[in-house]
C-alpha cells in the first residue's frame, strides 16, 4: 500500500468529515491502526478543521470563500487565469475541506443553541426557586395569622398591655398569654426600630421580691413586618417588662431603658 498516495486520494478528509459509508469508515479505522502515518494525517486534519472552525466565528463568509479559492489555485485578480500548479490534493480533497468547514460552522451553531437553552434552564430553575419560597412563606404567614386569630379569640387567653415607661411613654406593646401552651404572643408594633447595636429583650417579672427573669432578645425585630412574636413562657409571670439592651442581651435589665411594662391582672 502506498500511504501518501492513499493520503493525498482525500478518502481521510472524507473520513473526518463523517460523508464516508458505514463500511468505509471500518475499512479506514482497520488502517489507522496498522499504520502510523495515516493516523497521524487524520489527527492534522481534525486540528485543521478546528481552526476553520474557529474562523468560521470571527471572519465572514468572504474570508472562507477567499481561503478555499487560494487553495484550488485560483487567481484573484483575473478570474480568467487558472493557476497550472498542480494543488497538493484533488477534488476530493476539497470537498473533503468544504465539507468540514460545514460541520464546524454546524457544531459552533449547536453549541450556541445549547449554552443558550443552558442559560434558559437555569434562570426557570431559580424562577421556581423563588416561587416556591414564596409560597412556602405565605403559606407560614397564613398559619401564623390563624394561630394569632384563634389565640385573640380564645377567652382562656390572659391580654396584659404594656404601656410606656418614663422617657419613653408614647411606647407601647401588648402580650397574649396562653397558660395552658407556656407561650406568649408579643405584639410590638408600638415600639420604635430599636438603633444598631441595641436589641430588645422581653422580661417576666414576679413583684414580691420583684424578680425579673429573661424571656430573650427580639433580634429579628427589623426584618419582621408584622411585629408580633412567639416566645415561651413558663413562668408564674406577674408583670411583663421590654427593655433596649446592647446586641446580646443582658442578664438584668437596664431599668434606664425600661420601654414598656403591663402588670398581669389579678382577674
Amino acid at each position: 500500500m502506498d500511504i501518501n498516495t492513499y493520503i493525498a486520494s482525500g478518502i481521510l478528509e472524507l473520513y473526518v468529515a463523517g460523508a464516508l459509508s458505514e463500511q468505509e469508515n471500518e475499512e479506514i479505522h482497520k488502517l489507522l491502526q496498522k499504520h502510523p502515518e495515516l493516523l497521524q494525517e487524520v489527527l492534522e486534519i481534525e486540528a485543521a478543521i478546528m481552526k476553520l472552525t474557529a474562523s468560521t466565528s470571527q471572519r465572514s463568509n468572504n474570508h472562507i470563500y477567499n481561503i478555499i479559492k487560494q487553495r484550488l489555485g485560483f487567481n484573484s485578480g483575473d478570474s480568467k487565469v487558472i493557476s497550472i500548479v498542480k494543488p497538493k490534493y484533488n477534488w476530493i480533497t476539497y470537498t473533503g475541506w468544504a465539507a468540514s468547514i460545514i460541520i464546524g460552522a454546524g457544531l459552533l451553531w449547536t453549541l450556541n443553541q445549547n449554552k443558550q437553552l443552558q442559560t434558559e434552564i437555569q434562570v426557570a430553575e431559580t424562577q421556581q426557586s423563588l416561587l416556591e419560597t414564596q409560597i412556602e412563606n405565605s403559606k407560614n404567614s397564613l398559619d401564623e395569622a390563624h394561630t394569632l386569630i384563634s389565640v385573640m379569640r380564645d377567652d382562656n387567653i390572659t391580654r396584659i398591655p404594656l404601656n410606656g415607661q418614663g422617657n419613653f411613654s408614647n411606647t407601647f406593646a401588648k402580650v397574649y398569654w396562653d397558660k395552658n401552651a407556656n407561650r406568649i404572643f408579643l405584639d410590638a408594633q408600638g415600639l420604635p426600630e430599636p438603633p444598631e447595636g441595641k436589641v430588645y429583650q422581653v422580661w417576666s417579672l414576679t413583684l414580691n421580691p420583684l424578680t425579673p427573669t429573661s424571656l430573650g432578645i427580639i433580634d429579628n425585630f427589623a426584618s419582621d413586618t408584622n411585629k408580633i412574636f412567639e416566645i415561651e413562657n413558663a413562668n408564674a409571670s406577674e408583670a411583663f417588662g421590654i427593655t433596649l439592651e446592647p446586641t446580646g442581651g443582658s442578664e438584668t435589665p437596664t431599668m434606664e431603658m425600661l420601654y414598656t411594662l403591663g402588670v398581669v391582672s389579678a382577674g
